[in-house]
């Protein structure tokens, strides 16, 4: 009997030896439509897809729903950093920001993690990391970025105003130059990389041989990183999950961005690993970044933070996905697309939304049921009265979540 308990032991420590630091890294390309990086065929971002995945992705929230979001850079950036919508993280813009904190970023995520995680952000823009990311405030229990290579666009001795915003190229220049050193001397486990310039030439040129240029050039940027990358999986005892994205598409012009057209709402996400057949349904969106950098690192994200999250992991096992409401009379019919016919879905409700103000909800069971059943009706008086009402379906592998607003 020692002798097998001392075999398993072995066997387990052997298990921990082997298994790679995880660490990821992703990158904000700004302002990029889909079907320009897949007619440039961008060398770099394909080559990583090339190890995982490419596909399009969409931003925007729900056309005419309660989570319909404006495709604009900073919201952008926060729907992918809190894995919600506008009308959860209230980032309405690129100035007068006011996010809601109590939807927690990937980053306040990483560092509420009982074990240490080293963080980094390289941009040029200030905000990202004191605004959108909260630091140091006490919304955000003091969030510290370990690694920061931020503020070029404050520095105009070093970066001098230049004819068609050229200067803000040489803030990407400096950001992927830095991004590139740090990842390879410092290897940080959670990191974002922010390249602005390529949003300043569609706004300057619109669609045409100048905005394809400088996607050409931004490209070239991301392969820095992705070299880095691959020169610490090469000589180091880890493993990497990079993510190359886009905030926000275009108007038909490629001039502008804001609205809900097609091609504004139309992204790209290009990983390295593997994905799961949700990433091939048409469904992927900016908001299941997130989600699936937590599961890949392994981190931990408390329930009721988990349950706002609009996204779901891109990688690995899910089970179900695109809840839907059907409100009739006293009535409201649940209905999913099943992923795992073996999974049982938990249906939960709130009947109103404490979290919005740091609060608690209250939330009930109303039912269990198989996944592959695919529809749940819900009779509203059976729960308290309200005129608003959250739904949560809970599977062993993922959760969805839906408002109703009657």
């Amino acid at each position: 009997m020692k002798t097998l308990c001392y075999f398993f032991l072995f066997c387990f420590c052997c298990i921990h030896l082997a298994a790679k630091n995880r660490k990821a890294v992703f990158v904000i390309v700004d302002g990029v439509p889909a079907d320009q990086i897949e007619r440039l065929h961008t060398p770099a971002i394909f080559d990583i897809a090339s190890k995982g995945a490419y596909g399009r992705a969409y931003t925007g929230g729900e056309i005419g729903g309660y989570s319909q979001t404006p495709t604009i850079s900073a919201i952008g950036y926060t729907n992918l950093l809190t894995a919600t919508w506008f009308n959860k993280h209230n980032v309405g813009g690129n100035s007068n920001l006011k996010p809601n904190y109590n939807y927690w970023t990937l980053f306040r995520i990483a560092k509420e993690q009982p074990q240490p995680c080293k963080t980094a952000i390289y941009s040029s823009w200030t905000d990202n990391r004191t605004v959108l990311l909260g630091e140091g405030k006490e919304e955000t229990n003091r969030l510290k970025i370990d690694i920061v290579k931020d503020g070029y666009d404050l520095d105009t001795i070093r970066f001098p105003h230049k004819e068609k915003d050229l200067h803000v190229f040489d803030y990407d220049e400096k950001v992927s130059l830095e991004a590139s050193k740090s990842i390879r001397e410092d290897a940080p486990d959670l990191s974002w990389v922010y390249l602005w310039y390529t949003d300043d030439a569609g706004h300057l040129a619109g669609n045409g041989a100048y905005f394809d240029e400088y996607v050409r050039k931004a490209d070239e940027q991301v392969a820095r990183i992705w070299e880095a990358v691959k020169y610490r999986e090469a000589n180091f005892d880890e493993e990497w999950m990079v993510v190359v994205t886009t905030d926000h598409g275009r108007t038909e012009s490629g001039y502008g961005h804001g609205g809900q057209s097609l091609r504004e709402r139309t992204t790209w996400i290009s990983t390295n690993l593997p994905v799961n057949d949700y990433f091939k349904s048409g469904r992927l969106a900016i908001t299941d970044i997130a989600p699936s950098v937590c599961r890949f690192m392994g981190l931990q994200v408390p329930q009721d933070v988990l349950w706002e999250q609009d996204g779901m992991p891109f990688i690995g096992d899910v089970d179900i996905c695109g809840l839907q409401t059907s409100p009739y009379d006293q009535s409201v019919e649940l209905s999913w697309d099943c992923l795992s016919e073996k999974a049982e879905v938990a249906i939960y409700a709130a009947c109103d939304n404490k979290f919005k103000a740091g609060q608690p909800d209250e939330w009930i069971k109303v039912a269990a049921v198989p996944a592959a059943t695919r529809k749940y009706r819900v009779d509203l008086t059976s729960l308290p009265e309200s005129d608003f009402y959250k739904f949560v379906l809970v599977t062993p592998n993922n959760h969805l979540n839906r408002w109703l607003k009657r």
